[in-house]
């Protein structure tokens, strides 16, 4: 008669206890280390997580959160999980999120209320500790709901005036008046701007800044110069096509944000128009896919990765001071030039044996 096997003994997993025996230290030390606890001594800081990884031990993290009531979980809304934009910011948030010992819960809305609305229910299911609200627009009633429940919300742009909230402001003003100073310098002054939704608070704000900035050097804005989108390239190949039937088209275009201006390009080529000889295009976002495109894309760079970031950090901030004020953090915005602007076809019509230099 044939004999059993014995059964593979499977590897046994490390537990807190070893690890707080193996580096001489309690068990609250080890808790404290893990859970990234600033007043730590740092050489035992050193000592706990360098026999962590001797031991290839990894935190239980529903145990931990049912000790300490916390489910070291943030989640973060975006609005379209399609746009580039939107999976570089999630990099950034995710990345230091890991980094502080927190894991992410990430809800897409399509700009779809229902679908915001089951985001909303997942995350306080999950009991998270903070969200991000990273759509630039959700219905107030749903956020409602975080509040009443006191946890810690993160906004771009702009947040309610309450405790436990963070807004991360974005300096559009400097980027755009910056691409308007560059198109200007080469002999633009009809400008056209294709923004995104007027119902949501970065398009209005983008456009503000476009006129602000217009208006600051002078040139003149006429309402023709200014088409509606929804930062799509549908959008950008529509607001091109509306440009082009115009009497005299604008010979630049800034867009408010770089699929839009992706779209421009698209139309343009259908067109026949030769980017940047025949026109101009900035974008706004500098999404990694901008510097890829050929030629690469002049833009306004808003760093998506830091804005992850940085929503994590003030999240974690209120979290750990849930008396604090509400935090705001500025982020600054800059034009990054490429090749898809040059000098507008005429502009050096006086200067003759003068030829047109490419930027």
């Amino acid at each position: 008669m044939p004999r059993k096997r014995k059964a593979a003994s499977k590897e046994k997993r490390p537990d807190i206890r070893e690890v707080a025996t193996a580096a001489g230290v309690s068990l609250a030390t080890v808790s404290r280390v893990l859970n990234n606890v600033s007043t730590v001594d740092e050489k035992l800081r050193k000592r706990v997580l360098a026999v962590t990884e001797k031991l290839r031990y990894v935190p239980n993290r529903q145990a931990s959160s049912l000790v300490s009531g916390r489910s070291r979980l943030f989640g973060v809304i975006i609005s379209d999980i399609t746009n580039p934009f939107f999976p570089e910011l999630i990099q950034g948030f995710e990345a230091r999120a890991v980094e502080i010992g927190y894991e992410a819960l990430i809800g897409s809305t399509n700009y779809d209320p229902k679908s915001m609305e089951l985001c909303v229910e997942r995350m306080l299911s999950r009991n998270v500790d903070g969200v991000a609200v990273m759509t630039f627009g959700i219905e107030t009633p749903l956020l409602e709901r975080f509040a009443a429940q006191r946890i810690p919300m993160v906004f771009i742009d702009e947040a309610p005036a309450r405790q436990l909230t963070a807004a991360i402001k974005v300096d559009y003003d400097h980027g755009i008046q910056q691409a308007i100073q560059h198109l200007a310098v080469l002999g633009h002054r009809r400008i056209g701007f294709i923004s995104g939704p007027k119902d949501l608070r970065s398009a209005q704000s983008r456009l503000e800044a476009f006129k602000k900035s217009m208006g600051a050097l002078g040139i003149k804005l006429s309402a023709e110069m200014v088409v509606e989108g929804n930062y799509t390239i549908e959008s950008g190949q529509i607001g091109f096509q509306a440009f082009q039937r115009l009497t005299t088209p604008p010979s630049a275009i800034i867009c408010s944000n770089d699929m839009t201006a992706i779209g421009v390009m698209h139309a343009a080529f259908d067109a026949e128009l030769s980017i940047p000889r025949d026109l101009s295009v900035i974008g706004f976002d500098d999404i990694s896919l901008s510097r890829h495109l050929l030629p690469p894309l002049t833009t306004v760079r808003m760093s998506c990765n830091e804005i992850g970031s940085r929503a994590v950090d003030s999240l974690h901030a209120l979290v750990e001071d849930r008396s604090r004020a509400a935090i705001n953090s500025a982020l600054l915005t800059s034009l990054v030039v490429r090749q898809r602007t040059d000098i507008r076809q005429g502009a050096l019509a006086d200067l003759p044996g003068k030829k047109a230099k490419r930027i």
